[in-house]
């Protein structure tokens, strides 16, 4: 059987041994001094990535939060460049396989190629992966604290646009669900003095345990204009850490496993250390709900965005208590009148917290709507509104997953996309088929069978 193209372990006898028993030894005798909790709710891991000797065991306190028992379909490991400026993000469509002197760990390359059709940010670069060591040194960790280690997905992130990483999320965030791991791959002070190191990597690792993507950069950027010497770099991930709380909301919790830098492992030079922190990345298993106050308050936001926009003022930011009314979710917004439409807009994007796409769809609805003149103060008293809150996407395998009446669909393929409702089902008289075949005619455009090599995601709509 040929085995395909083989990413050599260009790292090994550098980063770690290249014996193969010794290997193994080293790192099961790293798993083993920690007694971490299992999470079956694990989302990601952040890990270190430099030699075993001085990373090691910080990389194993991560390693050990995994639930070996649950079946991942795909590995995603991100991690920064440390040989060239892309400007972009670099993912490995050519290399079937990745070596180690444990064995090969095959690549998810038809996911790899879907990323670089989804948006022209990824794209691949064979220099970035050729000697890079971020991604490369995570693998004999997986390797042994799961045995089979699911197909991976190796992505280099080297851009310091915000925008485009934010582009890179939003690609990223549909494979970011319960049936995926992100490993991401990060360094932290690179050379400060042991005493420096100690305290800037605490306001790095604090601002990351927030979930706060602002606080993060901001914490980076303290750092470099703190005056300590050498903290022009207090996390070489910052970029793919950024793209990974882009992809996070409300719904996931940050733990802090450990932190130690290369002073406590090696003393001899302390006026030149690099840090190491290990995260888990908790998915909240809460289920997504509205109380009777928050459908309140969403249907008050919505109607004083209305009465605003016709007073002439800016949209109003309202006090928010509840964590669900700042989940970034999509929603829809309809106007009645006497029972009829008066005007409907909707957004499906997972980018805005709730209460804010509701007051702008709210003043869509209201003014924006082209099949309806704009709302008038005189008819805001008659007015009655309709919120659709759509519950976070989950992407689906196959249409059985798919329940009529109960899920909405959204269908993606290529820059094209289309979702009905799941109260579209209520209106018609058709079959799931038929439900589906339409949204991706009607909707997606992508022609009656084109959903069967589309992406189907489902997602229920709290109405009220």
């Amino acid at each position: 059987m040929k085995l395909g193209q083989v990413r050599p372990a260009t790292q090994a006898n550098r980063f770690y041994t290249g014996d193969a028993e010794e290997l193994e030894n080293e790192v099961d005798s790293l798993l083993k001094q920690h007694n971490s909790q299992v999470y079956d709710n694990l989302a990601a891991l952040i890990v270190p990535h430099a030699g075993y000797y001085f990373s090691g065991n910080v990389a194993a306190s991560a390693y050990m939060t995994i639930d070996a028992k649950k079946e991942y379909k795909r590995i995603f490991l991100l991690g920064p460049s440390h040989h060239e400026w892309l400007n972009g993000a670099s993912v490995n469509t050519e290399a079937d396989y990745y070596a180690t002197p444990l064995g090969n760990v095959k690549v998810d390359h038809e996911t790899a190629i879907e990323l670089t059709k989804a948006d022209s940010i990824f794209a691949y670069h064979r220099s970035a992966h050729a000697q890079e060591h971020c991604l490369e040194v995570q693998l004999p960790f997986l390797q042994r604290k799961l045995g089979e280690v699911p197909p991976i997905v190796p992505i280099i992130i080297s851009a310091n646009d915000y925008y485009k990483l934010k582009r890179m999320a939003d690609v990223l965030k549909p494979y970011f669900t319960d049936e995926n791991l992100f490993v991401i791959s990060s360094d932290f002070s690179h050379y400060p003095s042991y005493q420096d190191a100690y305290e800037v990597d605490a306001k790095t690792g604090k601002a990351i345990e927030t979930g706060d993507v602002e606080e993060f950069i901001a914490a980076i950027e303290a750092n470099a204009n703190s005056g300590k010497r050498n903290l022009a770099t207090s996390a070489c991930g910052e970029f793919a850490i950024v793209t990974l709380m882009l992809m996070m909301d409300s719904r996931y919790d940050v733990k802090h496993l450990m932190y130690q830098n290369s002073g406590d492992i090696d003393n001899r030079d302390l006026s030149r250390v690099v840090g190491y922190h290990s995260f888990a990345i908790l998915r909240n298993n809460t289920s997504f709900a509205l109380s009777d106050d928050d459908k309140k308050a969403l249907k008050d936001i919505a109607f004083q965005s209305i009465k605003d926009t016709l007073d002439g003022k800016p949209i109003a930011q309202q006090p928010i208590r509840s964590s669900f009314l700042n989940s970034k979710c999509g929603a829809f917004v309809s106007l009645h009148k006497h029972g009829r439409l008066r005007g409907c807009i909707g957004h499906f994007g997972e980018d805005f917290a709730l209460h804010e796409i509701v007051a702008k769809m709210a003043r869509a609805a209201a003014f924006e709507d082209p099949r309806f003149m704009p709302v008038t103060s005189d008819e805001l008293a008659d007015i009655d509104i309709e919120i659709s809150v759509l519950t976070p996407m989950r992407r689906i395998q196959n249409i059985d997953e798919f329940e009529l009446h109960h899920h909405g669909i959204y269908i993606k393929k290529g820059y094209r996309s289309g979702t009905f409702l799941p109260q579209v089902a209520d209106e018609v008289n058709w079959t799931k088929e038929e439900f589906i075949g339409h949204c991706a005619q009607d909707k997606a455009g992508i022609g009656w069978d084109g959903w069967r090599d589309a992406e189907l995601y489902v997602y229920e709509a709290i109405v009220f």
